[in-house]
């Protein structure tokens, strides 16, 4: 199967085959993958070479001017370095960009930890107006980035969409609005961001719980988290694929009117000085299956009393 990133490039060319407005800025990464769409618009294909704070200036210069721009790098160039330039030249102007990121968490452990950012949404959290996918499949993330450049539609919104080399084995049908209801149960809620709902169905195999599955993180979806837990009991476990607890705010504010807990499993923030490979990471932050089934367990069996 292919990957995320692999549609990134096809889907994106067609885009600005498709609209005018919409341009592309690089940062070196993925410039070969646009080597034919720069042939055909060379005016609307821009690679700033590795200048990653231009990089955002760049795009939010296009959008000044009322194109669309896609702008892509890692994501801890993409956020993390030019984090100034997000904040100031696109939402201190209020104009708007779709940022693509690659390789977020850990998905490139032989990188270093220069190219991971497990708190690329928790950042963009600073921050207002922002819509943030996460998609879980290659084929969600060729629906998630249509729409969130919106082509021929005069979209002008900040976006995030959140590429990674992890993947379900399936897609769902997103978007990129609604939480998607897996399987409904009496025991809890636990809700499953993207490329961790393979882990979450099979950590919870067997057990009574109603199981979200979220692609589209920002805006929080609290009116289906508030729906899923009115006849399932308030004990709400988060399973992110980035810093853990980055959404437990928005859970907590979703059921401010009801007694609640909320448990957010994630990233730990603790770094891991052993690269390795991305499956070993997973094991290490408790995100492999037999580890969230524990962890998920014993939170809801806490208030059961079992």
């Amino acid at each position: 199967m292919d990957t995320m990133r692999d549609r990134f490039a096809p889907v994106v060319s067609r885009l600005l085959d498709e609209d005018p407005r919409v341009a592309v800025v690089l940062a070196e990464i993925s410039g070969d993958g646009f080597a034919e769409a720069a042939r055909r618009h060379p005016d609307r294909v821009i690679n700033v070479g590795i200048r990653e704070q231009l990089l955002v200036g760049a795009g939010a210069g296009l959008a000044l001017t009322g194109m669309r721009p896609v702008v892509h790098t890692f994501a801890s160039f993409l956020v993390e370095r030019p984090f100034e330039q997000v904040k100031l030249d696109l939402g201190h102007q209020d104009v708007g960009a779709v940022l693509v990121s690659a390789s977020a968490s850990f998905d490139w452990p032989a990188g270093g930890y220069t190219h991971m950012a497990p708190g690329d949404v928790a950042l963009l959290d600073t921050l207002d107006g922002w819509t943030v996918h996460v998609p879980g499949h290659p084929d969600e993330a060729e629906t998630l980035l249509r729409h969130a450049v919106g082509a021929g539609e005069g979209k002008d919104d900040k976006a995030y969409v959140r590429l990674s080399v992890q993947s379900n084995g399936r897609a769902g049908t997103v978007d990129g609005q609604r939480f998607l209801t897996v399987h409904e149960g009496r025991r809890g809620v636990v809700v499953a961001v993207g490329p961790m709902l393979d882990a979450v169905l099979a950590a919870t195999e067997g057990l009574d719980v109603t199981v979200l599955y979220e692609t589209t993180v920002r805006p929080f979806d609290s009116a289906a988290l508030h729906r899923a837990t009115e006849s399932k009991g308030t004990d709400v476990v988060l399973v992110e694929p980035y810093l853990a607890g980055t959404s437990t705010p928005a859970a907590n504010d979703a059921l401010g009117d009801v007694p609640h807990r909320v448990l957010g499993l994630g990233v730990g923030r603790r770094e891991l000085r052993r690269y390795g490979q991305v499956e070993e990471h997973m094991a290490a932050h408790g995100l492999d299956a037999a580890s969230l089934r524990e962890r998920i367990d014993g939170f809801l069996g806490a208030r059961l009393g079992v």
